[in-house]
């Protein structure tokens, strides 16, 4: 019966242990996976809203350019006075078009700030499998009680990376560039 109880304890551990590491190795290839995405998600998106921006920039110039031609006319008294205030009227309503645009590219910035975030919650994350890794310190062999304190024992480093962890991540998202207005999320 006691070798019986040793088979089955040894059994149980080498379970326990496969288990543990099949966890912590899975669980580690899956985000660093997650994590190569998101920071190639953040460059992406970040070359996509330089070039926008770029984009709005020069269409802009190119009214300004434009409303210094039609200036000129307005100058020579080529252009009726209606027709002048409905160029200037147009003016304004194209810079606020422009200016609402590029204000709206703010969200590149506050969107990378999140995906930093994602990428420290997913070092956690690995932290915690590390944490979970059962090829470390051997299991111990001879009883279930001694089985139980060393997964005790691993729930507490699983534990203490999470505490670790907590308070090290901000809860907010601001804008940190573009000074065309301020917004905050979270």
């Amino acid at each position: 019966m006691i070798a019986n109880d040793i088979s089955a304890s040894e059994h149980l551990r080498a379970q326990v242990m496969h288990l543990l590491s099949g966890v912590s190795e899975h669980g580690d290839q899956h985000l660093a996976e997650v994590e190569r995405d998101l920071v190639q998600m953040d460059v992406l998106l970040d070359e996509a809203i330089k070039k926008l921006c770029a984009s709005f920039m020069a269409i802009h110039r190119a009214v300004d350019l434009q409303q210094e031609a039609l200036d000129g006319l307005l100058a020579e008294g080529r252009l009726a006075p209606v027709h002048a205030a409905r160029f200037e009227m147009l003016r304004g309503e194209i810079n606020r078009h422009v200016a609402a645009a590029v204000t709206g590219l703010q969200f590149q910035d506050m969107t990378s700030q999140l995906i930093g975030r994602m990428v420290q919650h997913l070092a956690g994350l690995r932290g915690v499998f590390g944490a979970l890794d059962a090829s470390g310190p051997v299991l111990p062999e001879s009883n279930n009680e001694a089985l139980l304190a060393m997964l005790s024992q691993i729930g507490n480093r699983v534990g203490t990376c999470c505490t670790e962890r907590a308070g090290g991540v901000r809860s907010t998202v601001n804008q940190r560039h573009m000074n065309s207005g301020d917004i905050e999320l979270f």
